[in-house]
């Protein structure tokens, strides 16, 4: 009934992506990104124009007719963000321009290839595309290496290698020997100058040009793609895309395609994985829990989850069962406060941490103000080391 490959998001999961989305839209506006939409539906000729309909119909959903056109769900962002580069003429003077968007795609996976959420059919991808000149290219595909790492070291994950993907034989690929070569060069200019290790493994590229992938490994060894930077000739030129330069002439731009964390979904199902549920602070479905000792505890407890959630954290009280039970139950969740008959009189909590360690009673302002600290400074430190616990 619910159809294999298209996740539902429950309220917790739900929470996660949202968080996560909203990292990534921060991290690129500071990059100087700006972020679009653009619709899922497009007509067979943009996927015709762009090479995917050639090159990519076996992995995309039938076309569907509607009167004399026929429409499909799109499988890649970039022939839409081509379009909206397209929108009017550019200068020189607007390049690099940095284009971003979360937005849906649909592929046509077969039944056997999917599983849980690391290969799904609806997919949310973080994508963006930068047209630039062909000197930026080189440091607008470094710079969005170095958004990679920082994002794997806020998340709490790290890569299992870089991979350089190139074309393999048969017709899936373009084919302009020109093209793959001085892509191929840029790309190795990449990672060559960030001093970055990596693996060569043909067969892998995208149908119109190599890219770096970056790869993960689940707990078993089994990799996959998460997230990549490419360099695309092919596209611009297809979509007769141009600026004008400082010599009044029209030139061709390149298109810088790069995504931080690859598809929602399998940055998930990894975080999931590698956490095992216990998710990072800022990242954690629920942040805090507080705990009444007893009934008489309740208020206060109350008080103190809405202070939390004015200061923006995600908090609740949890009063039935017993306390041992209570914390069990609350294992994961990063920050627990225990409020018995003398913390309600004073207006304290009891802190502990998931990793085991108590720093002790704190003030209800001044420990949502820790935690909303931690928080706000991501990573994976629960706590402020020069704070005892």
């Amino acid at each position: 009934m619910m159809g294999a490959g298209l996740p539902y998001w429950l309220p917790d999961g739900a929470i996660v992506r949202h968080t996560l989305e909203e990292y990534v839209r921060e991290a690129e506006r500071a990059a100087g990104y700006r972020h679009v939409y653009s619709p899922v539906l497009g007509k067979r000729e943009l996927y015709e124009i762009s090479g995917h309909w050639d090159h990519y119909s076996d992995d995309m959903f039938p076309p569907m007719d509607l009167g004399a056109e026929q429409m499909l769900l799109r499988p890649s962002l970039c022939p839409h963000h081509a379009l909206i580069y397209r929108s009017r003429s550019r200068s020189y003077r607007e390049l690099p321009l940095r284009i971003a968007e979360l937005g849906g795609m649909y592929r046509s996976e077969l039944s056997g290839a999917l599983g849980g959420l690391t290969r799904v059919r609806a997919i949310q991808l973080n994508d963006a595309h930068i047209f630039c000149t062909l000197e930026q290219a080189v440091d607008e595909a470094r710079a969005a290496l170095g958004l990679i790492g920082r994002a794997y070291a806020d998340l709490g994950i790290s890569a299992s290698r870089y991979r350089l993907s190139l074309p393999g034989a048969g017709g899936k690929y373009v084919a302009d020997p020109g093209l793959w070569s001085r892509a191929t060069a840029l790309l190795r200019e990449v990672l060559d100058g960030s001093g970055i290790a990596y693996e060569e493994a043909e067969g892998e590229a995208a149908f119109y040009g190599p890219k770096i992938d970056v790869q993960i490994a689940d707990r078993a060894g089994r990799e996959a793609t998460l997230s990549t930077v490419q360099i695309d000739f092919h596209q611009p030129a297809r979509f007769d895309l141009h600026y004008i330069g400082a010599d009044g002439a029209k030139h061709r731009p390149v298109m810088v395609h790069r995504s931080v964390i690859g598809s929602v979904e399998r940055a998930v199902a990894h975080l999931i994985e590698e956490h095992g549920g216990a998710f990072p602070a800022w990242l954690a479905p629920l942040q805090l829990v507080v705990l009444p000792v007893s009934e008489a505890q309740e208020g206060a407890a109350a008080e103190l989850v809405r202070r939390a959630s004015a200061a923006g954290l995600r908090a609740e009280a949890v009063g039935e069962g017993s306390l041992g039970a209570r914390i069990r139950a609350a294992r994961r969740v990063p920050y627990l406060a225990v409020i018995g008959e003398r913390e309600a009189s004073g207006g304290l909590a009891a802190v502990r941490l998931r990793d085991g360690r108590r720093p002790g009673e704190l003030p209800a302002d001044e420990l949502v103000r820790r935690i909303g600290e931690r928080v706000a400074a991501r990573g994976s430190e629960l706590w402020d080391l020069n704070v005892p616990a």
